[in-house]
C-alpha cells in the first residue's frame, strides 16, 4: 500500500463534502447520482446532506462517479496535511508518555493527502486488547486538544491518558472513576483520565514512512 494512497480506513467525524457540487455540475439528478455511486435516491440525499456519515467508501465510490479524486469529494482545497506521529498508545500493552523521547517533530510525519478539519497528533498502537478493529501497529490520528466533556465519551473510543501517566485506547464506560474496556482484556476499573483524545481515523501501519 503506498503511502500517498487516499489510506484513510475509517472516518469518524461527518465532514463537509461536495456532493451536490458535483452532481449539479454533471446535470445528474438524484437518482442518477445514487445509480452512478450504486447507492438508492434516498442513501444519496442523506449523503449529501450529510446527515450520513460520509466513510472511505463512499467517497471513493463518489470519486469515480464524478470523475475526480476523493479529496476533491471532501473539500474544495485539497492541500495535503502532514500529521506528527507523537508516541504509542496501549491496547494490551502499557505505554508510559513520561518515558518517551519524542523531538518537537515528532517521532515521523503522516501524510494526508487532504486538509484536516482541525489540529491533530497522531499515536502507534501497542497491543491487540482491542481486535478486530484496532491492530498493533496501526496509527490513530486524534484531535490534539480535548474540546467535548467527558459525559461525552460513555460508550465511545477514545485515546484515555490517565492520572498515573498511562496512555491507552479504550472504549469508556460511565463511571466515576471511569472504566476502561478492551475487546480482548480485562477492563480497567477506577480510572481517572486527564485527557481523552477523540479519535478522527484509523490508518494502516504502512502509513508510517518507515512501513512501522
Amino acid at each position: 500500500m503506498g503511502r500517498d494512497r487516499f489510506f484513510l480506513s475509517r472516518i469518524f467525524p461527518v465532514m463537509g463534502n461536495r456532493l451536490k457540487f458535483f452532481r449539479e455540475k454533471a446535470r445528474m439528478t438524484h437518482e442518477q447520482a445514487g445509480e452512478a455511486m450504486g447507492v438508492s435516491r434516498s442513501q444519496f440525499i442523506k449523503l449529501e446532506r450529510s446527515e450520513r456519515r460520509l466513510n472511505l467508501d463512499y467517497i471513493e465510490r463518489a470519486a469515480a462517479a464524478f470523475g475526480v479524486s476523493p479529496a476533491d469529494i471532501i473539500s474544495d482545497d485539497p492541500a495535503p496535511s502532514d500529521v506528527p506521529l507523537v508516541g504509542y498508545v496501549g491496547a494490551g500493552a502499557e505505554v508510559q508518555p513520561e518515558f518517551e523521547q519524542v523531538p518537537p517533530e515528532g517521532l515521523d510525519q503522516i501524510h494526508i493527502p487532504f486538509p484536516l478539519p482541525g489540529e491533530m497528533i497522531a499515536f502507534q498502537i501497542r497491543g491487540d486488547s482491542m481486535l478486530p478493529v484496532y491492530r498493533d501497529g496501526m496509527v490513530l490520528i486524534v484531535y490534539r486538544e480535548q474540546k467535548r466533556p467527558a459525559e461525552w465519551f460513555f460508550g465511545r473510543e477514545a485515546v484515555v491518558r490517565t492520572e498515573d501517566g498511562r496512555r491507552f485506547v479504550k472504549t469508556i464506560m460511565r463511571g466515576n472513576p471511569a472504566t476502561l474496556y478492551s475487546t480482548n482484556a480485562p477492563p480497567i476499573e477506577n480510572a481517572v483520565p486527564v485527557w481523552l483524545g477523540e479519535i478522527f481515523a484509523i490508518l494502516p501501519r504502512e502509513s508510517l514512512g518507515n512501513g512501522g
